[in-house]
């Protein structure tokens, strides 16, 4: 049965909302070849979202042809304001930005573990006012939060877990009661993660992938067939709790202490770093980064000299740089600043010492031990080789994603030493890649939905007319 006409300008009217939001500003004539509409159908279609102020003159084509410029059509970016938020438990990152998805302001504040409730909400909440203010936002629209732990499915709200601070789930109820007209929601970190390492990171070439967060804690968001799944009580990629080998106890349903958690959990890298004799500095999450990227360099430097520690090599052989992505939102988490110290080896990188010439018939000799950096990838690779290889018995997902603060730190070094093992311990094929978003992709994929959202909303048809401005 064919369209109404009603449904058939809705249609047309999303088509081309979508590729303004996908494309930039464009012209009629640019919006007609990419929809396949008529001249007469795009020149309707223009006029209605004007008239309804979701799209507005930007600007005039300069193409070369007789006759007035063309002029460009663009979103009316200003038409809402959205908010992200980045919380984890020792602080909240924010991030305000128009209905495009421009960046208009962000800032973080730290919250110590012995801050107690009431002042830890209000710090946050205050911080997202304060940035909303910044960005020059009277209101907003949509607030996105990406928070650990599990989500109720059926009410979407931030189940009470044990050991995550109680403030997390205060904050969205008094975010949601100092904003009364803003649509709050709220998703598991790791899953906002993965949906912005899909669309801007390193799955975007994938519908199927997992990516296994390593940060503070562990956690995995699987996404199928272009799909997030959440699982029937929203504990999916719960791998923090897999009883693995290694471990001197099996989790608990209060705690994941002796599941995968105790092998790659931040505080887990840090003791491993201390038995291949990597130094670590205070504070655990900043060591985790700090001690896999002290490795790294280490392998980087001697990659390739005589007589020195190997740098890791793909299936086919060719050695591999790391990747370097950052935060695009918030740089200084996921990257050190200048000034910041870097935990250097005890006694640099010692030279491996090589086979030597040897006579013919002579023994052959024994081979050289790892350099400590070396021997501490090799063995965090082997951790983490349990936790993936279990993923990829059960989903078969043909990518894994290295993701957070670690996995950026660990970078193609650390990548390809899991990708070798799985490939030892599965006969299923499957890449491991890592992340070029780091710990930044929660704020991102925070952002991501919320403006998703926003738009579904507002690009709906006899969706709501601009607001008149208020003030906070």
């Amino acid at each position: 049965m064919p369209a109404s006409p009603s449904t058939a300008r809705a249609i047309n009217d999303r088509l081309a909302l979508r590729l303004l939001q996908q494309e930039g500003p464009l012209t009629a004539g640019r919006l007609k070849q990419l929809t396949g509409l008529s001249r007469p159908t795009v020149a309707d279609l223009v006029e209605r979202l004007g008239a309804a102020g979701l799209i507005a003159v930007v600007g005039e084509a300069g193409e070369q042809r007789r006759g007035p410029n063309a002029k460009v059509y663009g979103i009316v970016a200003d038409r809402a304001h959205l908010a992200a938020l980045d919380v984890r438990t020792e602080g909240v990152a924010v991030a305000v930005t128009d209905l495009v998805g421009r960046v208009l302001a962000e800032a973080s504040v730290p919250i110590g573990g012995d801050t107690g409730t009431g002042p830890a909400v209000e710090q946050a909440v205050t911080l997202v006012e304060r940035v909303a203010k910044e960005a020059g936002a009277d209101r907003l629209h949509t607030v996105g939060i990406g928070a650990p732990g599990l989500i109720d499915p059926s009410s979407g709200e931030l189940r009470d877990s044990t050991g995550l601070p109680e403030w997390h789930r205060r904050l969205v109820a008094t975010l949601q009661e100092r904003l009364p007209e803003a649509r709050v929601s709220v998703e598991n970190e790791t899953n906002l993660a993965a949906l912005a390492e899909q669309r801007y990171g390193a799955a975007r070439d994938r519908d199927t992938f997992v990516l296994l967060w390593l940060g503070q804690g562990t956690g995995a968001a699987v996404v199928l067939d272009g799909a997030l799944r959440r699982g029937a009580s929203g504990g999916t990629g719960e791998i923090g709790f897999l009883p693995v080998p290694g471990t001197t106890a099996l989790p608990t349903s209060t705690d994941c202490e002796g599941g995968f958690h105790s092998l790659a959990s931040a505080a887990a890298v840090v003791s491993l770093a201390a038995e291949c004799d990597i130094a670590a500095t205070p504070g655990e999450l900043t060591s985790a980064v700090g001690v896999v990227r002290a490795a790294v360099a280490v392998t980087r430097a001697s990659d390739g000299g005589p007589g020195e520690e190997p740098a890791a090599a793909d299936a086919g052989g060719a050695v591999r740089a790391s990747g370097t992505g950052s935060s695009m939102l918030t740089p200084g988490r996921d990257a050190p600043t200048p000034g910041d110290s870097v935990p250097l080896l005890p006694g640099g990188a010692a030279p491996v010492p090589g086979a030597g010439s040897r006579s013919a018939g002579a023994e052959a000799s024994p081979p050289p031990a790892p350099a400590p950096a070396a021997r501490f990838l090799d063995a965090l690779a082997d951790r983490l080789a349990v936790g993936v290889a279990s993923v990829v018995a059960i989903l078969d997902p043909g990518c894994v994603v290295l993701g957070g603060e670690v996995g950026q730190a660990g970078g193609e070094e650390l990548a390809s030493r899991v990708r070798d093992r799985i490939a030892r311990m599965t006969p299923l094929p499957t890449e491991v890649r890592a992340t070029t978003l780091g710990g930044g992709a929660v704020l991102r994929g925070a952002l991501l939905t919320a403006r998703d959202r926003a738009q579904e909303e507002l690009f709906a048809p006899g969706g709501p007319p601009p607001q008149p401005s208020q003030g906070w």
